[in-house]
């Protein structure tokens, strides 16, 4: 089977990013898997490698097409946008979050345009975009924008477990008024949508309670009866196999285990936590229901690390994976 071509913007070069870059391109897995290429600056990465104690031959191309893809290469978009004297380690810059954009630009126009199936992003900062006048608070947002999809959906995948999300960034208030069945059948059927995407055909999907015990009938919370039951009844009326609302401290344990293909998360922490205390580095981040999919580390730009070749490179060596795994499906 042809090797999946996967982008991979080189983040914030002012945090972690360019050196978990290198660290994964030196796994001989990610060449076997994936013709991976890097839109970033070279001199960056040059530095990062210094500082990684890693030698790999940077092989600059113009077009994807150019690429050597075998171990011990990293084939770069070199956008020299950055001035390597300038640049600070740790420290919020518009130099660094302009570049940080127009990397994902370039990598954007590099999907839609049929060149890469698939994205593995690195990590951006939201305060450098900022002071570079961008006005997107994160990758999700700006991807939106790019690609002209109205509401991008969301999956984290950890071992077995994959979990969507209702909400994302709202308060835990503003996420309780979301739970209404309008909005959760329509995220039931996006998600199953979604899983076929990713070759995951009748998936099984169990919807988390939002109260204890899912409301125990209206003793805790009328959520569950008023709005979630009459979601998954309207689902099952279409075909869709769906179950719940599971209890919430039960409900990501079975999947796990592998009851279910997927579960939809009534908000940001309950899914985040559930996932993250499975194996925090190894939850990757899927955005779906765009013109192509993309995979990315789930963690930040990490200042405190950067500079000092200790950062690990484990969740963007998974994010190459899981996009490899995947990229296959999104191929033109």
């Amino acid at each position: 089977m042809k090797r999946p071509i996967v982008a991979v913007p080189m983040g914030d070069p002012a945090g972690i990013g360019p050196e978990i870059v290198v660290k994964a391109f030196n796994q001989k897995e990610i060449h076997e898997i994936s013709k991976s290429v890097v839109i970033g600056e070279k001199q960056t990465l040059l530095k990062a490698m210094e500082i990684c104690q890693i030698d790999l031959k940077i092989n600059v191309i113009k077009e994807v097409s150019e690429g050597d893809y075998q171990a011990g290469v990293l084939n770069l978009i070199d956008l020299e946008n950055i001035v390597i004297e300038d640049l600070q380690y740790g420290k919020v810059q518009a130099m660094a979050g302009q570049a940080a954009f127009d990397y994902i630009k370039t990598s954007v126009d590099l999907a839609l345009k049929g060149d890469v199936d698939v994205l593995a992003t690195t990590p951006i900062n939201k305060e450098a975009l900022k002071a570079a006048n961008i006005d997107y608070i994160g990758h999700t947002e700006i991807l939106a924008d790019l690609t002209n999809t109205k509401d991008p959906l969301t999956v984290f995948e950890v071992d077995k477990l994959r979990v969507f999300f209702l909400s994302r960034h709202v308060s835990l208030r503003e996420a309780c008024d979301l739970v209404k069945k309008e909005r959760v059948l329509d995220y039931i059927e996006r998600s199953c949508a979604a899983l076929e995407r990713i070759g995951i055909k009748d998936a099984k999907l169990a919807v988390a309670g939002l109260n204890p015990h899912s409301g125990e009938n209206g003793l805790f919370g009328r959520e569950e009866v008023d709005e979630i039951v009459p979601a998954i009844e309207a689902a099952r009326e279409k075909g869709i196999d769906v179950v719940g609302p599971v209890p919430a401290d039960s409900v990501f344990h079975f999947g796990v285990q592998g009851r279910y293909d997927a579960i939809l998360s009534l908000y940001h922490d309950q899914g985040h936590i559930a996932t993250k205390m499975v194996d925090f580095e190894r939850t990757i981040s899927l955005t779906n229901n765009m013109p192509f999919l993309r995979t990315s580390v789930d963690h930040g730009t990490a200042f405190n690390l950067a500079g000092t070749g200790r950062a690990s490179a484990v969740s963007m060596i998974e994010a190459i994976k899981v996009a490899a795994k995947y990229g296959p499906y999104f191929r033109k």
